[in-house]
């Protein structure tokens, strides 16, 4: 089924997710939730413990289904989807980027960045210079090699963004990526996307971090499952 979705790259239409606690208890994560991504967007969304934001990141990210309601994904309704149709979607239109990095601890930097291309059937000599390529582009491009053990916080996190990217998704979501790291690295991690937002990536950071905020352009304010504000940022901070 096709749905229009007003052209939005993303349409949440009426979304609303319940967990069932047992014993009759339901807690309520989402509650008639609507919103808009556009191609392009670099959104920011924060909010209290509890208000739904890693509800809300995996729904988008179709690592979760909503209890009622539409979620559309480039034109398509996700509930329509098959599960090999989301798998597809998981390793190809959305690049994730989490806190905990979730990097093979055995495997290089560049088998990391390499493995969604396994996924993607892609051939080993073009996994290699992709992936190669990638690693350079977020500044690590002279410890390809190098295990997760052998890097520091701030460059396994550039391998997961450099992996987040190998498929050049659609969107790319980053939950909390600057929350295990230090100032300095976590302003260097966010120049990386801001850049990749003004190459044209739409970008959706999960955020406690008022400064990390203040890197992108729309901030979403969640509480008790419902958006409480969506507004565009007006005083950006300059990052150049």
């Amino acid at each position: 089924m096709r749905v229009s979705g007003d052209g939005a790259l993303i349409a949440l239409e009426g979304i609303d997710k319940t967990y069932d606690m047992g014993k009759a208890h339901q807690v309520k994560a989402l509650v008639d939730l609507t919103m808009r991504v556009s191609p392009g967007d670099y959104i920011a969304i924060m909010g209290p413990s509890g208000s739904g934001k890693s509800t809300l990141m995996n729904i988008i990210g179709c690592l979760d289904t909503p209890t009622s309601g539409n979620y559309i994904f480039e034109g398509r309704e996700i509930s329509d989807c098959s599960e090999d149709e989301l798998a597809h979607i998981r390793n190809i239109k959305i690049g994730f980027v989490f806190q905990v990095y979730n990097l093979l601890p055995r495997s290089p930097a560049l088998a990391n960045v390499e493995l969604p291309l396994i996924y993607s059937g892609v051939p080993r000599d073009e996994r290699k210079q992709r992936a190669t390529e990638t690693l350079t582009a977020v500044g690590m491009g002279e410890r390809v090699k190098h295990k997760p053990s052998e890097l520091s916080g701030g460059e396994r996190q550039r391998v997961a963004i450099a992996r987040a990217l190998i498929n050049k998704p659609s969107i790319i979501l980053a939950d909390e990526p600057t929350g295990n790291l230090d100032t300095k690295t976590s302003d260097e991690i966010m120049a990386i996307f801001d850049r990749l937002n003004e190459e044209g990536n739409t970008i959706i950071v999960v955020t406690h971090d008022p400064e990390i905020a203040e890197h992108t352009k729309r901030l979403v304010l969640l509480r008790d499952g419902q958006i409480q504000s969506d507004e565009v940022i007006k005083n950006r901070r300059n990052f150049s």
